[in-house]
This record gives C-alpha cells, structure tokens and sequence, in this order.
C-alpha cells in the first residue's frame, strides 16, 4: 500500500489532529486516514440549479394560490 508524508504542519494542526484521535479512540495515522477517506472519498454535492432541476413538477401556480376569506381572523385562544 502507499504512503503520503506531510511535511511542514503546523504544530496547531498536529495537536489538533491527535485531540481528534484520542476522542475517537484511534491511532493518530488511523486518524489521519480517516479524515482523508471522509474528505476525499464523499459523493460529490449537487449544485443548486441540478436540486432545482430535480424536484418534481407537482402543479400550477394557481394550485398554490391563497384563498381569501371573509378578512376576520380567528381566535384561536379560545
């Protein structure tokens, strides 16, 4: 299998890094594994337009259209 060296860490991101590892209770490589499979392996987030583009077509604009009553509002403490 591979290896990756990092060099030149901050010593905040290393501390960080073993804090992380500790409250998972995993080695800090472990650790670092982890945070490189989560980071680099997720599925791709979809853009705004392509959530848009794939919400369902559920009516017309009229179907949503407020009702208007008498003008009186309801006491609901009743």
């Amino acid at each position: 299998m591979p290896s990756l060296v990092v060099r030149n860490l901050d010593a905040t991101i290393i501390n960080a890094l073993k804090q992380r590892a500790v409250e998972h209770q995993r080695s800090t490589e472990a650790e670092h594994r982890a945070i490189l499979a989560e980071v680099l392996l997720k599925p791709a987030r979809k853009s705004f337009a392509e959530a848009l583009a794939s919400m369902p077509d559920v009516g017309d604009d009229a179907d949503f259209q407020r009702i208007n009553d008498d003008g009186k509002v309801a006491d609901v403490f009743m």
